[in-house]
């Protein structure tokens, strides 16, 4: 086996699926979690938490774009990914596509926290990949995703500080964790992507991983975790995401970021980002 895979037009049936697939799961990702964050601009506690997950949403569409950009070196076009494709080619896990609790900031919060430990494990899991177009865009992308944890768990620290705001914690905990399990929900694919050096770990590994760093955080913060001795005392969600199975607040959200795509004709679809190879 080469130290790297061929070139995206080199590459055989079962490579070329392995890569779509993972790279399809990760855009999908950051896409609608973006889409989410956006939800909170203006309405956020503070100006610098506004600023803050106004900055955050942007750099999540910027990394969708450099993994889409990845998908069209496949022949699909960012409008096919995105603004044309049905409600059910998407792969993202459930956890992103959920509505906001109303008001609950600390929805917001957690969420991008258990989010973003699961990425800084992915892009760990990434920095080896045979796939060198890959590789080559996981630090952007860390460097970014630093600046998030750090966010996320400022905040969560601060809202766990009195009772009250560690019961509303709590509740989101409590509402949220199922659908964390999401993120690491294997598909089809995966065998491959692993035995193809597509991502040198597993999602069983992965989500051990996210355990171990996330648990003892969340319980050094007085929140009750269902996990015991390292057993998941919860099931993920009936639908996951992966499968391209979403929840029942998928087509709402697909609907409102497609409208003016489709009901004001654009001749063009709005353009996530610039073409990432023609950023220096």
């Amino acid at each position: 086996m080469s130290t790297t895979m061929d070139a995206p037009g080199d590459l055989d049936e079962r490579e070329r699926a392995a890569v779509e697939a993972l790279l399809r799961s990760m855009a999908d990702d950051e896409f609608v979690l973006a889409e989410r964050y956006i939800e909170w601009q203006v309405e956020s506690p503070t100006l610098e938490s506004d600023l803050a997950i106004a900055n955050i949403a942007q750099d999540e569409y910027g990394h969708a774009r450099l993994w889409y950009d990845l998908l069209e070196d496949f022949g699909s076009s960012e409008e096919e990914l995105i603004w044309e494709a049905e409600p059910s080619e998407f792969r993202h896990a459930t956890l992103v596509e959920l509505p906001f609790a109303e008001g609950d900031w600390a929805d917001a919060v957690l969420r991008g926290y258990l989010f973003d430990v699961h990425e800084s494990h992915l892009l760990e899991a990434l920095a080896d990949s045979r796939y060198p177009r890959i590789a080559d865009r996981v630090e952007k992308i860390r460097r970014e995703e630093s600046y998030h944890l750090e966010h996320g768990r400022s905040w969560l620290e601060h809202l766990a500080d009195d009772a009250p705001g560690r019961e509303q914690v709590q509740a989101a905990l409590d509402r949220l964790f199922p659908y964390a399990l999401t993120l690491f929900e294997p598909m089809a694919e995966e065998n491959d992507i692993v035995d193809l050096g597509l991502r040198d770990a597993s999602v069983d590994d992965l989500r051990e991983g996210w355990l171990d760093e996330v648990v003892p955080y969340l319980d050094s913060l007085g929140l009750r975790v269902p996990v015991d001795d390292g057993e998941v005392l919860v099931d993920p969600p009936a639908h996951r995401g992966r499968d391209g199975d979403h929840t029942e607040h998928w087509p709402a959200l697909f609907e409102e970021f497609t409208f003016t795509y489709h009901d004001l004709d654009y001749a063009e679809a709005p353009h996530l980002m610039e073409d990432p190879d023609d950023v220096e």
